[in-house]
């Protein structure tokens, strides 16, 4: 009996230090676990392909380009910031005929070939139009915004491609929609964090046109993974349908969209977005105006814009573990509440109250990004998740893409909104004296919003929100969508072809 005893007690106390030690390790085993589990109940190549379009090109390279922009804008084609700002508009219109782009991807494949082909379109295109930006000596301002919008363009296909594959599994895998859509912004988020980090500094050493050199990278990236895309190859695929296959998917999508359950939160995303007029530009040219503004170096917006993408992977970090499982229009009503309200930082900053409290330029403004990204990032989360949730089976690519242009067309009317807004009170490449009077003008649209929230349903992320008459959409629309999309490494590629 004795014995007995002994062998229970040592037997617990192991189990008690493994336990002690399986907490300890938990914090750093929890996120690869994680992945393991999105892995194993999608397909690890969903997760691959995430990371490396939305955290390579999208994220890192994104980084790179707005930074670059910025500085390209301002010192090589010396525009004034009201017209910058619209000119990073025009680029963005690409973003905004995605549906075209996911329409194509699911209803016309190439050579046989459903995905492959438009990540290597994508690609090309951008990996192109970033070369020709960066080795010509003095490109003409308008064909700078023309190339400057096929890379956007390429940026945007890959996107719409992966988008896909995410809604199709958020349909299929519907309680890990939010998690698919933290995975995304983490990717993002991450990648964006590097890309900052060094953005300034290389911006300093090789100058806006070298950084667009180095935008290539990621678009061959892009390039690449549409080499190693696995996916089956319809030889005898029937192109006289294509017609009809886009009448019957537009039929399927106007049909849809006409759903009350899915065009009150769409009208309530665009008009969110719309009111929440961008004035970046303006705020950038102020932060390196040496006379009225701070005067920040290039290594110094590259560093405050990283802290700002660290408070980015913070906002996606707090949803993912904390309020994904929140109803939609509580979440949605706090985060556009505390948007509105992180707009008064930038006017502290700029009305320089941050200096009668002796709070330095550099740390008051690293705080404002900071929190404007995190609660930025947390007002992005939930639409993001409400819009996969919107998609009818058998177009989901197609839909997404749809609501994502909806969101883009609300982005683009903000940019165009500020810089009509920077153009009226005169603000200018040096003079910022009502730069205060727009920022205050801004915040108080930011929250108008909330009068509109009773568009947005009370439904729990976790449940489906699409009404179950349109579920057979994908019988009806005929375009099959392959079941297993996976990516392959290169050396399986070789070996499977000798």
């Amino acid at each position: 009996m004795v014995e007995e005893e002994d062998l229970e007690s040592s037997d617990n106390i192991v189990e008690e230090n493994g336990s002690k030690k399986g907490c300890g390790g938990d914090c750093f085993m929890a996120p690869i676990h994680w992945f393991n589990m999105l892995a194993s109940e999608t397909h690890w190549s969903l997760v691959l392909g995430v990371v490396m379009v939305y955290g390579i090109s999208q994220g890192f390279g994104g980084a790179l380009g707005r930074v670059g922009t910025e500085y390209y804008m301002k010192d090589v084609q010396k525009v004034q910031p009201s017209e910058a700002q619209i000119y990073g508009g025009i680029t963005s219109i690409p973003w905004i005929v995605k549906p075209l782009w996911g329409l194509l991807t699911d209803v016309l494949p190439i050579f046989g070939y459903r995905r492959r082909p438009y990540f290597i379109l994508a690609g090309a295109i951008s990996a192109i139009s970033m070369l020709i930006i960066s080795l010509h000596e003095n490109l003409h301002l308008v064909l700078a915004l023309l190339f400057l919008t096929a890379g956007s363009a390429g940026v945007a296909i890959a996107d719409v491609t992966i988008d896909a594959c995410v809604a199709q599994s958020s349909i299929s895998h519907p309680s890990l929609a939010a998690d698919l859509q933290s995975l995304c912004a983490l990717s993002s988020s991450i990648g964006a964090l590097m890309g900052f980090s060094v953005s300034g500094i290389l911006v300093h050493l090789i100058g806006p046109k070298g950084v667009y050199g180095l935008l290539a990278i990621p678009a061959g990236l892009v390039l690449f993974v549409g080499i190693v895309l696995k996916e089956p190859h319809m030889p005898n695929f029937q192109y006289g349908q294509v017609n009809q296959k886009f009448l019957s998917a537009g039929n399927s999508m106007w049909t849809t969209l006409k759903s009350p359950s899915v065009w009150r939160p769409c009208l309530y995303m665009y008009l969110s977005l719309a009111l929440s007029l961008n004035i970046l530009d303006g705020m950038f040219y102020w932060y390196t105006d040496a006379k009225d503004g701070p005067g920040f170096s290039q290594e110094n917006v590259g560093f405050i814009f990283s802290i700002g993408s660290v408070g980015s992977l913070l906002g996606a970090v707090l949803y993912q573990n904390v309020l994904k499982d929140h109803p939609f229009r509580d979440l949605l009503f706090w985060t556009q509440l505390l948007y509105g309200l992180s707009g008064m930082l930038d006017l502290m900053l700029v009305l320089r109250l941050n200096l009668k409290f002796s709070i330095p330029d550099y740390f008051f403004v690293v705080i404002d990004e900071s929190v404007s990204q995190m609660i930025g990032r947390l007002k992005w989360m939930p639409l993001l998740v409400l819009s996969s949730k919107l998609c009818p089976p058998g177009i989901e690519g197609t839909f997404f893409a749809l609501l994502m242009s909806i969101d883009n067309i609300g982005v683009l009317s903000a940019s165009w909104g500020g810089g009509l807004l920077l153009h009226v009170l005169k603000i200018t490449r040096t003079q910022f004296d009502n730069l205060w009077l727009a920022i205050l003008i801004r915040n108080i649209l930011r929250v108008t919003p909330l009068c509109l929230l009773f568009l947005v349903p009370r439904a729990d992320p976790n449940s489906s929100i699409l009404p179950t008459e349109f579920l057979s959409t994908e019988e009806e629309t005929g375009t099959e969508e392959p079941k297993n999309v996976e990516l392959v490494s290169l050396v399986n590629n070789v070996d499977n072809g000798r």
